[in-house]
């Protein structure tokens, strides 16, 4: 299935019955082999997708509603449609259901199904709202260069690092990320953290590198990839993590996390454009 094929940019009607089989998924390696990836993957991770709008009636009729959280382990073979996504979310919304338990449930097997992995499903009901966390990237902010940019497609040659120099460990981040649905054309606006032990990489030359995913039109998940296999490429860094929060469309936000190392899972806390 190609994203041309999903509701994507077209009339849909809102069903407000439980129907799984509204979710889309879409094959990852399609987008993976245009930017040389194989089917050794050279990084783990996860997708975290965060969910606004989810509501279901309990037994009695009264409406249900909770924050689900969803983890997409980065080798499952499919992503899913977001307004797929979208569209079956909604269709809980006339549909009893006995127990947050239950509907967790469901959210796993389906969501599981069409990613053909195992995701992991958290709800979180209003009386945990209000221990839901906000917080900003942690790291040394790109944003803080005053330099001019020009281009605004992605091109890895902005890319260098010190090769010569003795390695350093850091974490950049910045918040000026922005690409495109590649159906829609709708901008997407996103935050990224680069955390790289290895060569000195060129601070202007990440900044504008990330600028110049502007004009690109890609799925989140796929900018983050590239973005992720242009600085191994061009940098060399021994050790990468590239993990990107963007904002939500549809009531939902994306948040890709690859690495090829170990850490710790990214822990999901907010950021204030989110």
């Amino acid at each position: 299935m190609t994203p041309e094929q999903s509701p994507l940019g077209k009339p849909a009607a809102y069903i407000e019955h439980y129907e799984p089989a509204l979710l889309f998924p879409i094959a990852r390696n399609n987008a993976r082999e245009t930017i040389g990836i194989g089917a050794q993957l050279p990084f783990f991770g996860t997708d975290i997708w965060n969910a606004y709008e989810l509501s279901w009636l309990n037994p009695r009729g009264k409406p249900q509603v909770a924050i689900a959280t969803f983890f997409v382990p980065a080798d499952s073979p499919n992503i899913v449609e977001s307004k797929s996504f979208k569209l079956y979310l909604g269709s809980f919304a006339q549909t009893p259901i006995e127990s947050a338990d239950a509907v967790r449930d469901m959210l796993k097997r389906d969501i599981s199904a069409a990613c053909g992995a195992s995701v992991s499903v958290k709800l979180a009901t209003p009386a945990e709202f209000h221990v839901l966390e906000f917080d900003e990237l942690d790291g040394l902010s790109l944003d803080r260069l005053d330099l001019d940019a020009e281009v605004y497609h992605p091109d890895p040659e902005l890319l260098t690092a010190a090769q010569q120099e003795a390695p350093v460990e850091e974490t950049l981040v910045s918040n000026l990320l922005k690409s495109n649905c590649p159906v829609t054309g709708q901008p997407d606006w996103g935050s990224v953290q680069i955390h790289y032990v290895g060569p000195q990489i060129d601070h202007a030359g990440l900044l504008r590198y990330i600028i110049s995913y502007r004009n690109h039109t890609g799925f989140h998940e796929q900018c983050v990839e590239r973005i992720f296999v242009d600085i191994m490429r061009e940098c060399r860094p021994v050790k990468l993590a590239v993990y990107a929060r963007y904002t939500r469309r549809g009531g939902l936000d994306i948040n890709p996390f690859r690495t090829n190392f170990n850490l710790p899972m990214p822990d999901n806390a907010r950021t204030a454009r989110q």
